[in-house]
């Protein structure tokens, strides 16, 4: 999105669906996630907690050039204290509702910006964002740690034992950073091992600022089930909390039929 205008999205749209659509026919296409940002396609307006996730009857409709297309953008949810914002994990969301209407309980969802979102019986009742995923992402390539650290298999043991560090003494993120490069030179830290410290320094402090302690009996599901969610599963046993993981593709599919299907019923 940061190396595209909003002009550049329908033609990169079709670049990609063009060969599967039929000829002289219009076909409606939802969107959600960050095209609907201020700075993407066309910004879409926001529904505020608490709330139902929202869905086709707040999208917005994006007027094109390509007769082929019939575009709209799923609303994101916002949140005014304390301020946050969201676009896209509200429809994964939705997806996994379909199937457990009256759900409560809590949504890790990783990412680059990750998020946990508290639901009540269904409803979005509040939730919070980490810069966790673009924070490893700056450290392990721009800073002084590129020189340390090796992207690859987790190691767990070492990965568990930083979360578990942290979660006793969140203030050891500030200090444990540059000991990862201090590990390098004086004792030959391994890479992966690196790597995997500094995922347990970031991801423990985001355990450690959502105080899960205090819902012990809340419910954690993990729409995800890359490397990545499997890390963040393993940093909540430390806690010793259970989770369930699901893969985010099939929520995201859902949401996204759910809506489209409410488009197709309000087009006939």
């Amino acid at each position: 999105m940061g190396t595209l205008n909003s002009s550049d999205y329908e033609r990169i749209l079709f670049d990609v669906v063009g060969n599967a659509l039929p000829d002289n026919e219009t076909i409606p296409v939802i969107v959600c996630g960050m095209a609907g940002s201020r700075q993407g396609w066309a910004e879409a307006p926001y529904v505020e907690v608490p709330c139902c996730t929202p869905g086709l009857s707040k999208a917005t409709h994006v007027a094109g050039t390509n007769p082929r297309l019939n575009v709209w953008i799923l609303p994101g949810i916002k949140q005014t204290m304390p301020e946050d914002v969201m676009r896209g994990e509200e429809t994964q969301i939705a997806g996994y509702l379909a199937d457990h209407a009256l759900f409560s309980g809590l949504f890790c969802l990783p990412g680059t910006h990750s998020k946990w979102v508290t639901v009540n019986e269904g409803r979005v009742a509040s939730f919070s964002t980490f810069m966790t995923g673009e924070l490893f992402g700056l450290l392990s390539q721009q800073s002084v740690l590129r020189h340390s650290i090796e992207v690859g298999e987790l190691r767990t043991e070492t990965f568990c034992q930083t979360v578990r560090t942290v979660l006793d003494n969140p203030s050891e993120q500030a200090g444990g950073l540059f000991r990862i490069r201090a590990q390098t030179l004086l004792k030959m830290q391994h890479p992966l091992d690196a790597a995997s410290q500094l995922s347990g320094l970031l991801i423990g402090s985001e355990l450690a600022a959502l105080n899960l302690g205090s819902y012990p009996d809340q419910k954690i599901v993990i729409l995800g089930a890359d490397k990545l969610a499997t890390a963040y599963k393993l940093a909540l046993g430390v806690l010793g909390r259970s989770s369930e993981q699901v893969p985010v593709e099939t929520v995201t599919l859902r949401g996204l039929q759910l809506a489209y299907q409410s488009l197709k019923e309000n087009l006939q």
